[in-house]
């Protein structure tokens, strides 16, 4: 249903719109192709690095088999709401002892990305509030802010009374209590990585907006990016149906500073392109040479 609406709300905004697909090979061209794969590369260079950083914590990995156990789990995962099979594939590279370890390392590594992508969102929206130019505009920014720190606000206090409630064998306070137990080293290294890793999708989507000739300046692109990723993050979709959920933030958001809206659909699927559909591709190779681990 949400990736339906998503579809339907860039359909009803294209509809009544040319797209210049002849054009998009004047945008593109093989030096900014080959840096589109350098900006993937690198993200995924360091979500590599940082599941090889994380499993550290009870084992050593090489650089191979963290991309293995990586890219292998992406593609099984691929279908999955939130990537959450990710938890499952990740576990069949260890033996049965070792699979709350992985799920916790998991959780981790989600938590930490999840967690860059609040604050840089909550930054979006703080430095994008000095766009408007109205009373009624920053009032209703200010009221909608309000409202998201009431969310989290709720969010923690619920948390806060179910922490010893136990699914499964597992409760927020034994979870919390683990966290905490956790090296400080590799929790630090954990978020760095993070943090880098979201700097260069961002930049690589302002890089896009660049070569497709978006009249937006620097400080406002940015943040604008910031708020897409923060509010798709918030949207439960399958991965791999992830472009229509940008894409329709995307196209909602950008629509505001008056850039065309097939042109950020463009940008959403050479995204998607470059950083989910050729990844998996490369997943895909070392899921059919996959043998588990678990016994």
């Amino acid at each position: 249903m949400i990736v339906s609406t998503a579809l339907s709300y860039i359909y009803n905004q294209l509809q009544n719109k040319k797209v210049d697909w002849n054009s998009i090979s004047t945008y593109l061209s093989f030096q900014s192709i080959l840096i589109l794969i350098l900006f993937s590369a690198t993200n995924w260079i360091l979500e590599i690095f940082k599941w090889q950083n994380l499993v550290s914590f009870f084992k050593k990995i090489s650089f191979l088999e963290s991309t293995k156990q990586s890219l292998g789990s992406l593609t099984a995962s691929i279908f999955t709401p939130n990537r959450i099979g990710e938890y499952g594939a990740k576990m069949l590279y260890y033996p049965k002892e070792n699979a709350k370890k992985i799920v916790f390392l998991n959780f981790i590594s989600n938590s930490s990305q999840m967690a860059v992508t609040c604050f840089f969102g909550i930054l979006g929206l703080i430095i994008n509030s000095s766009k408007f130019d109205s009373l009624s505009l920053w009032i209703s920014f200010k009221i909608k802010l309000l409202f998201l720190i009431l969310i989290i606000v709720v969010a923690f206090v619920f948390l806060f009374f179910v922490r010893k409630h136990e699914v499964y064998g597992f409760s927020i306070e034994k979870l919390v209590s683990k966290i905490k137990q956790f090296p400080a080293n590799i929790m630090q290294s954990n978020f760095q990585l993070s943090t880098m890793r979201y700097l260069v999708f961002s930049h690589q989507f302002y890089f896009l907006l660049v070569l497709f000739n978006c009249e937006i300046d620097y400080p406002t692109a940015l943040s604008t990016i910031f708020i897409m990723y923060f509010l798709a993050s918030l949207i439960p979709s399958i991965h791999f149906m992830d472009v229509a959920i940008k894409g329709g933030v995307a196209v909602y958001l950008f629509s505001k500073f008056g850039i065309n809206e097939w042109k950020i659909i463009m940008i959403t699927s050479f995204m998607w392109l470059f950083n989910l559909v050729i990844p998996v591709l490369i997943g895909s190779y070392f899921v059919l040479l996959f043998k588990s681990q678990q016994k």
